[in-house]
């Protein structure tokens, strides 16, 4: 089998088509077109259904796409270990992160990892999107609660939880009227929270007053005195100690997991494999409290 063609057949499986492969990676379009025609001749199988406009993987392209893929992954991951220097950490590292995470401890965390390992060029950004790492080029990706996906392997390195916090001076009503509430997001429109406090669980009903698109605007409104708010305990649990916020309760069923995730179990680049290994060191633990002392210290 031509793994040339192989390659070229993952590309177009991988990107949804010819025109989209070429676009993404500069290569030709009738070139790619050949290779896959030339691969479907000599396995004697038709692995696109070709349409006016959509092109669609077959029942066995989809077999071959699935395992030959996994088998490319694997063989890439092994010369880029190999011109890295076996396990040696080297050359460019691309890392998809979440807003608040970034905000609040990746510039830290990334200092750390660059003054540990000189050789990386590591390149980070910031966004709340499931990114696609096989066609956006990501060796490592951090997500929140991210949804099941057969692509993508990884562990957690950090759990937190939402808690409803208030400024000392804003009383929380006992009538059962609404307290006044910053929320995230228009969207948030939300009459209760559900919450567990020492007296057991309750639920705080809400008047929202302000909507804001950041954690980190709204742990300041908070601080303002404006209202209350769910917010995570890493990013309050310094005002809680200081005394500048009080802690009304855990919002219920709002744990909290932050996940690494690389496309393949084995195989690890040096780089990824140097980077996970810097998280665990940074959060040996993995809780609220820790990420909040290190967002302090």
């Amino acid at each position: 089998m031509d793994l040339l063609a192989l390659a070229d057949f993952i590309l177009v499986a991988r990107h949804g088509g010819f025109g989209r492969a070429a676009r993404a990676t500069g290569r030709p379009k009738a070139t790619l077109s050949r290779r896959v025609a030339e691969l479907e001749s000599g396995l004697d199988l038709r692995l696109f259904e070709r349409g006016a406009r959509v092109l669609t993987l077959t029942q066995e392209g989809r077999a071959l796409a699935e395992r030959a893929g996994a088998l490319l992954t694997e063989l890439d991951e092994t010369a880029a270990a190999i011109a890295a220097g076996g396990g040696r950490a080297r050359g460019r590292l691309r890392i998809s992160a979440p807003l608040l995470f970034s905000q609040v401890a990746m510039g830290k965390v990334a200092a750390g990892f660059a003054l540990k390992y000189p050789e990386v060029r590591l390149a980070v950004t910031t966004e709340d999107r499931a990114v696609d790492m096989v066609e956006e080029g990501y060796d490592l990706v951090i997500r929140v609660n991210p949804d099941p996906d057969e692509g993508l392997v990884g562990r957690i390195f950090l759990r937190d939880r939402l808690v409803v916090v208030a400024c000392p001076g804003l009383a929380r009503p006992g009538d059962g009227s609404g307290v006044p509430a910053v929320v995230r997001g228009e969207d948030d429109r939300a009459e209760a929270w559900p919450v567990t406090g020492p007296a057991g669980p309750s639920r705080i009903a809400v008047a929202p007053v302000l909507a804001l698109s950041s954690l980190v605007m709204v742990r300041d409104a908070v601080r303002a005195g404006v209202g209350a708010a769910r917010l995570p305990v890493s990013l309050v649990g310094h005002d809680l100690a200081a005394g500048r916020l009080v802690h009304w309760g855990d919002v219920d069923g709002s744990d909290i997991a932050l996940w690494a995730l690389y496309p393949s179990r084995r195989l690890l680049s040096a780089r990824v494999s140097a980077f996970l290994d810097h998280l665990r060191e940074t959060f040996p633990i993995g809780a609220p409290e820790e990420l909040a002392a290190y967002v302090g210290g």
